[in-house]
C-alpha cells in the first residue's frame, strides 16, 4: 500500500517563496523588499553586538541544558513583561499580569489562539483588513473564526472611522486582534486619540484585545511604541498581548516571544497560566532556552542594555531615513506626493499602494522583489540605490 499517494501538494508560502526566486534571479542589481527582516546598510541581517556579547557571557557561566518549563525562563519572562508593561506596571506589582514564553512571536499568537479555542468556546477573533497574512491561517488552525474589520481604505490611507463602525457591531465578548506598532503589511499606525476612541468600543463591547507587539523600539522608541498595549493593560481587566524579540533583538532564528497575560486578579491569571501549560506541553512542551537567556541577560545588565537601545535606536532611525529618502527620490518623477505616506508609516512596512501588475512588473523588468499586495520591506532598502528604486516603481507607474 503507498499511504503518502493520494497526499497532494500545497502551494508555499508566497513570502517565503520571493526568497528561492530573488535567489535565483542572475540580476546583480536585484533589490529584496520581500521577506520581512531587518538589513543594515551592506544588506545584512546582521546579529547585534548586545546579542553576541550575552551569548559570551552565557557560554561562560551558564550551567545547565536542562528543560525550562511549561513557561520558560522566568527571569526572561519578568524582564519581558516590565519591557512591555513598564518597570513601574501596577499590574506586575500586584501580580495581575505574567509572561508564557513561546517559540517566536508566531508560537505566542499560537498559544493565544489554542486557549480562545479551548477556554472561550464559540468566540470569534477579528483581525484588520489588511493584517499579516499567517494571522488569518494560524487562527484558523486553531479553530477559530476570523472575521475581518477594515483598516487601510481603498485610496491605501488609515481607515479609523470604517473601523470604529464596524468594531461597534463585533458581538460582545469576542476577541478583537490589534497591532500595537508598525502594523503589518500596511505600516500605518492609530494616533493615540484614535487607540482612545479603539478602546472605548472594546470597553463598551465587552471585547477582548489581543495585542501583537512584534515590533517594539522600530516606530517612535521602546516607550512610545507601548503605549497602546500600557493603556490598554492599565484600563482593562483582561488583555493578552503577544511579543516578539526575533526584530527588535535580531533573534529572528533563535524563536524568542512570549504571550504576556492581564487578569483581573492573581487568582484568575493563576487559573489562566494553569490552562496556558498544558496547551504548551501538547504543542512544544517547553520553549527554546538560549535566545530567552540571550534577551534576559541584556536587559538585566545595565550596561547591556544601553549598548542594546543604542543598536535599536539606529535600527529605527535607519529605517526612518529610507522611507524619507525614496519619497525624496520619487520626486523628480512626479511621484513624491503619490508616495508621501510611505514617510509617514512606522516600522519595516510600507503598503506602497502599487497593484499586483506593478509587483510583478517591478520583478520580471527590473529584479525589485516585494509581496504581491504591494507591501515592501523598507529596511531591505539599499541607501545607495534609492535612485535606481525610483526609476524602477516611475517605469511600471507610467
Amino acid at each position: 500500500m503507498n499511504h503518502f499517494a493520494p497526499i497532494p501538494r500545497v502551494p508555499g508560502d508566497p513570502i517565503l517563496g520571493l526568497i528561492d526566486a530573488f535567489r535565483a534571479d542572475p540580476n546583480p542589481a536585484k533589490l529584496d523588499l520581500g521577506v520581512g527582516v531587518y538589513k543594515d546598510a551592506q544588506g545584512l541581517t546582521p546579529i547585534p553586538r548586545a546579542v553576541k556579547l550575552a551569548e559570551q557571557h552565557l557560554v561562560e557561566h551558564e550551567t545547565t541544558k536542562s528543560y525550562v518549563g511549561g513557561h520558560g525562563d522566568a527571569l526572561f519572562a519578568a524582564r519581558l513583561s516590565e519591557l512591555v508593561l513598564g518597570s513601574d506596571s501596577r499590574l506586575l506589582a500586584s501580580q495581575r499580569a505574567d509572561a508564557t514564553q513561546a517559540p517566536g512571536g508566531t508560537g505566542a499568537l499560537r498559544l493565544a489562539g489554542e486557549f480562545i479555542a479551548r477556554c472561550l468556546p464559540g468566540r470569534s477573533i477579528w483581525v484588520s483588513d489588511p493584517t499579516w497574512p499567517i494571522h488569518e491561517t494560524l487562527f484558523a488552525a486553531a479553530g477559530l473564526k476570523v472575521n475581518h474589520y477594515p483598516y487601510v481604505g481603498a485610496d491605501n490611507h488609515l481607515d479609523v472611522d470604517g473601523m470604529l463602525a464596524a468594531l461597534n457591531h463585533v458581538p460582545h465578548g469576542d476577541v478583537v486582534l490589534l497591532h500595537a506598532c508598525c502594523h503589518n503589511p500596511s505600516g500605518f499606525d492609530l494616533a493615540y486619540n484614535d487607540w482612545q476612541k479603539v478602546l472605548e468600543v472594546v470597553r463598551r463591547r465587552e471585547l477582548l484585545p489581543l495585542i501583537d507587539f512584534a515590533y517594539q523600539g522600530f516606530g517612535d522608541g521602546l516607550e512610545e511604541d507601548a503605549r497602546a498595549a500600557r493603556l490598554f493593560a492599565e484600563s482593562l481587566p483582561e488583555v493578552l498581548i503577544t511579543s516578539s524579540c526575533s526584530k527588535n533583538f535580531g533573534l529572528y532564528r533563535d524563536r524568542v516571544g512570549a504571550l504576556i497575560v492581564s487578569a483581573a486578579n492573581a487568582e484568575q491569571l493563576g487559573n489562566v497560566r494553569s490552562q496556558l501549560a498544558s496547551i504548551a506541553r501538547n504543542l512544544w512542551s517547553t520553549p527554546p532556552a538560549h535566545g530567552a537567556e540571550v534577551v534576559a541577560t541584556i536587559l538585566g545588565d545595565r550596561d547591556l542594555k544601553q549598548v542594546w537601545l543604542d543598536e535599536v535606536t539606529a535600527m529605527r532611525t535607519r529605517i526612518a531615513s529610507l522611507r524619507l529618502g525614496l519619497v525624496e527620490a520619487l520626486r523628480p518623477h512626479g511621484l513624491a506626493e503619490r508616495f508621501a505616506h510611505i514617510a509617514i508609516q512606522r516600522g519595516m512596512f510600507s503598503y506602497t499602494g502599487l497593484t499586483p501588475e506593478q509587483v510583478r512588473r517591478l520583478r520580471e523588468e527590473h529584479s525589485v522583489y516585494m509581496v504581491g499586495s504591494g507591501r515592501a520591506n523598507i529596511a531591505g532598502i539599499d541607501a545607495t540605490r534609492l535612485g535606481d528604486l525610483a526609476r524602477a516603481i516611475a517605469a511600471v507607474c507610467e
